[in-house]
């Protein structure tokens, strides 16, 4: 909160009006009515305290299997009823599955990106019948490529996946950068990350949008759909369990500052995760319009298909099924056999 309205008022200093309702939204964001959360799939599968959550056996006979990114909780992809690629992807007829992290313990400060791939994505990976479709979002696309390099897979598909750090723009970096400095003493100490380190630098990446999108939030009509779809998004967006110090410092001195992914340099247990060295079918799903993973950053791979949507947008925006859920499932069922 403190840092939301240092961020307010530094946006709206000269704008009156805008900072009322920014405020108005904010207020009426902290007392809206919420949906009761709806049930998350079967879990066939832990693995510390990661599961593996199944989604309805389909008819296709490859499992897909649905990694989210280390940040935020995994219920962006079944985020509402109405608003839940995993479900889509169940009702279309393929064997969905979605990786739920869970939350780190005390002992887990050492485990770096490359061991949540060993340690956690692998074993969970193992208990399914035969070589799966990996589907990464954000940064889980690029745990995916890493399991991918070490493990047969049957096809990859990464969304808004971040590959080529180098290609962040240099402003990013540079804030990106700063907030590490800042923060990285007090994480190696406590030996996490929390979320509000995390959070302050999605913001500062795009301040006015968010101040924005609180004041058209306090337009919105209770109970409609809109409203319901905000409170969901900005719920999971302020949530989630914090990274692994190990995760956090391999985040943001081996990717963000070094790029050994772009560079062919991210290594997991020796081997080198090059996403063209791949055999199987592989498609990189980006947006020229993403604010936090550009598409000049994600991976270059055999079929890319660029949208003009948001980070988030793509996979809960209102365009998000005709744009990304059906087009993703036809081009699964084209590699399911």
């Amino acid at each position: 909160m403190p840092l939301f309205l240092n961020i307010l008022w530094r946006e709206t200093e000269g704008d009156p009006n805008l900072r009322k309702r920014a405020l108005a939204g904010l207020r009426k964001y902290q007392v809206a009515h919420r949906a009761p959360p709806h049930e998350a799939g079967r879990c066939i599968a832990k693995a510390g305290p990661a599961r593996l959550l199944q989604y309805g056996a389909g008819k296709h006979g490859v499992p897909v299997v649905f990694i989210p990114s280390l940040i935020n909780p995994p219920r962006v992809l079944d985020l509402s009823e109405r608003r839940s690629l995993l479900r889509h992807m169940a009702a279309a007829g393929h064997d969905a599955y979605l990786v739920d992290w869970g939350a780190p313990g005390a002992a887990d400060a050492t485990l770096g990106l490359d061991r949540h791939v060993t340690e956690r994505l692998l074993p969970l990976l193992a208990a399914l019948p035969c070589p799966p479709i990996l589907v990464g979002y954000c940064l889980g696309g690029s745990l995916a490529l890493g399991a991918a390099a070490l493990i047969p897979a049957t096809a990859v598909a990464t969304i808004a996946a971040p590959w080529r750090f180098s290609r962040f723009p240099a402003a990013d970096l540079d804030l990106i950068a700063g907030l590490w400095r800042g923060a990285k003493p007090m994480c190696q100490r406590i030996g996490y990350v929390p979320m509000e380190v995390l959070q302050s630098g999605f913001w500062a990446m795009d301040p006015a949008r968010t101040i924005r999108k609180f004041a058209a939030f306090a337009d919105a009509e209770p109970g409609s759909d809109a409203e319901q779809a905000f409170l969901a998004v900005e719920d999971w967006a302020n949530e989630g369990a914090p990274l692994t110090y190990a995760a956090g410092r391999d985040l943001f001195e081996s990717f963000y500052a070094a790029d050994t992914p772009g560079r062919g340099q991210w290594r997991i247990e020796n081997r080198v995760v090059a996403p063209e060295d791949l055999a199987c079918p592989t498609l990189s799903i980006r947006s020229t319009t993403d604010r936090i993973v550009p598409a000049a950053a994600s991976p270059n791979l055999r079929d890319v298909r660029n949208l003009s949507l948001g980070h988030v947008g793509m996979v809960v925006g209102g365009r998000a099924r005709d744009l990304l859920w059906v087009p993703l499932s036809h081009w699964l069922s084209s590699h399911s056999g």
